[in-house]
C-alpha cells in the first residue's frame, strides 16, 4: 500500500498523486503555493486595518499599543496552530479554554505554593495541557462520538475540576516567574514579546511539518476521507489521537502566556470564551471547517486580524460588542468563500 494515493496538503483542490509518479509528475500540483490567495487577502485586510486605525489613534503604532496587541495575540494563535490540525482532519475541539483554565491554576497554584521556577513551571502547564488533550484524543479516536460532543462535555469537566482547584477564590500573590512571557522589558527582545516570538517559531515548524512530511499530509489525507486513508496504510486513529494531543500541550504553553500577561492573581474567568476566538481565528485563517483542508499562516494572520479588531474597537471608545459583529462577519464571509471554492471545484 505504500503507493497508494493521498490527499495532499491544501486539501481538495490539490490534486492527488500517487507515489510512483515521483515529485511534480502527478496529473495535478502536489503543494498549494506557500501563500495562498485568502492568506494574501488577510495580509492586505490587516494593513489596511493597521493603516486607518494608524490615522484615527495615532497611539496605535506606538510600543505601547502594538506590544500588547502582539502579546494578545500569541495565546489565540498558538492554539490556533492545534486546532487547525484538529479541523483539518474534520474535528473539532470546543474545551481548549477549559484546558488553559486548569493548566494555569494548577501552574499558578502550584508557583505561590513551592516557588515553582520558570524552567519547571513551563513544563508543568504544558504537561497538564497535554494529559487533557489525551483525554479527549483517546475519547475521540476510539469512542467512536463526535469531537463536538466530546470536548463540549470535557469544556464542562474541565471547568469543573479547574473550579475545584479554585476553591471558589481567586489565586493570590503569583510571583513574576514568567515575565518572561509577558509585556514588560522582560519579556521583550528587540522590542518584540518573546511570546510573539516563540509562537512564530512554533508556526513555522508546523507548517513545514503540515507541508513538506508524509506524517503531516496524513492529516489531510484523515479530514479529505478518513477510509480511504485508512485503506492507503494511514493509522486514522493515532493521527486523531495526535491532533488532540499536541492542541492539549500548546494550550498549556498558552496558559504561560496567558498568566504572564495578567497580574498577581488569577480570576476564575480565565480561559473563558478563548475557544471562540480560537476557532475564528482557525477559519477566517481559511480552514475548511469540513476538513481535508487549512493552513498554519492563514490561522496566525487570522488571529492577528480578530485581536486587531478587538484592539481597533477598544482604542476607537466604540462599544465592545462591535468587535463581535465584526468578527462574525469575517467569519460568513471566510466560510461563505470555502463553500464558493468547493461548489467551483464539484461543479469543473
Amino acid at each position: 500500500m505504500s503507493n497508494s494515493t493521498l490527499t495532499p496538503p491544501g486539501g481538495a483542490g490539490s490534486t492527488a498523486v500517487s507515489g510512483r509518479d515521483g515529485p511534480g509528475r502527478g496529473r495535478g500540483r502536489v503543494l498549494p503555493p506557500p501563500v495562498t490567495s485568502q492568506e494574501t487577502v488577510l495580509i492586505v485586510v490587516i494593513a489596511l486595518l493597521w493603516l486607518v486605525l494608524s490615522l484615527a489613534t495615532p497611539a496605535f503604532f506606538t510600543a505601547g499599543s502594538i506590544v500588547p496587541l502582539l502579546v494578545a495575540t500569541t495565546p489565540i494563535a498558538l492554539i490556533g496552530i492545534g486546532m487547525t490540525i484538529v479541523i483539518i482532519t474534520g474535528g473539532i475541539d470546543v474545551s481548549v479554554g477549559s484546558i488553559v483554565m486548569v493548566a494555569s491554576v494548577i501552574t499558578a497554584q502550584t508557583m505561590v505554593d513551592t516557588g515553582l521556577p520558570l524552567v519547571l513551571a513551563v513544563p508543568l502547564s504544558i504537561a497538564v495541557g497535554g494529559v487533557l488533550g489525551l483525554v479527549n484524543g483517546v475519547l475521540i479516536a476510539y469512542g467512536r462520538v463526535h469531537a463536538i460532543i466530546i470536548t463540549f462535555g470535557t469544556l464542562n469537566l474541565f471547568r469543573f475540576v479547574g473550579l475545584q482547584i479554585f476553591g471558589s477564590s481567586t489565586v493570590e500573590g503569583i510571583p513574576r516567574t514568567l515575565n518572561f512571557f509577558g509585556r514588560g522589558d522582560a519579556g521583550r527582545t528587540l522590542g518584540i514579546p518573546h511570546a510573539f516570538l516563540i509562537t512564530i517559531v512554533i508556526a513555522a515548524l508546523a507548517w513545514y511539518y503540515l507541508r513538506h512530511t508524509a506524517g503531516g499530509r496524513h492529516f489531510y489525507a484523515v479530514g479529505g476521507d478518513a477510509n480511504a486513508a485508512r485503506l492507503a496504510g494511514v493509522a486514522v486513529r493515532a493521527r486523531v489521537l495526535s491532533a488532540y494531543v499536541v492542541t492539549g500541550l500548546l494550550a498549556g504553553l498558552a496558559a504561560c502566556f496567558v498568566l504572564a500577561q495578567g497580574t498577581s492573581s488569577l480570576a476564575a474567568n480565565v480561559g473563558s470564551g478563548l475557544e471562540l476566538a480560537v476557532i475564528a481565528a482557525v477559519v477566517i485563517g481559511g480552514t475548511s471547517i469540513t476538513g481535508g483542508r487549512g493552513s498554519v499562516l492563514g490561522t496566525v494572520l487570522g488571529a492577528l486580524l480578530v485581536q486587531t479588531v478587538a484592539t481597533g474597537v477598544t482604542q476607537l471608545g466604540w462599544p465592545t460588542q462591535l468587535s463581535s459583529l465584526f468578527v462574525g462577519v469575517f467569519i460568513i464571509v471566510a466560510v461563505g468563500a470555502d463553500l464558493l471554492r468547493r461548489r467551483t471545484r464539484s461543479d469543473s
